[in-house]
């Protein structure tokens, strides 16, 4: 009988060492999945920081070849009203050298053929010139 109770300590022990040691190859299981998984975890973590140091990059291309467009535009919109008020000022700096011309053209010839035997004195005169540019 306590040889009986002796054995059946003895498988008792020997069964509970067994379902420890099983626990403990569990649990190393465990553990060695918990280690991949946060490994995994680490490499997805540095993928998604590249990917996000990608993105800021081409982000941070992008708005600068945006802003060098744009301001291209505004360099090329900024030359062409500087060209075109250009062209407007000489146009009216050649209207005014027009009209005071003729004025000074008018006041000359009212002065100088203010009576008839200057008018045809000058008349005379351009005559002469013409067949002298015409022989020429």
């Amino acid at each position: 009988m306590i040889m009986g109770a002796v054995d059946k300590r003895n498988q008792h022990i020997n069964d509970s060492l067994k379902e420890a040691q099983e626990a403990h190859d569990a649990l190393a299981g465990l553990e060695e999945a918990k280690e991949k998984a946060l490994a995994e975890q680490h490499a997805e973590q540095i993928r998604i920081m590249n990917e996000n140091q990608e993105l800021r990059t081409q982000l941070i291309e992008e708005a600068k070849a945006q802003a060098r467009a744009e301001a291209e535009k505004i360099v090329a919109d900024a030359r062409l009203k500087i060209q075109k008020e250009q062209a407007e000022a000489m146009a009216e700096i050649k209207r005014e050298v027009i009209t005071l011309s003729v004025d000074i053209a008018e006041k000359l010839l009212q002065r100088e053929l203010g009576n008839k035997d200057a008018q045809s004195q000058y008349i005379d005169n351009l005559l002469k010139n013409n067949e002298k540019r015409i022989e020429a």
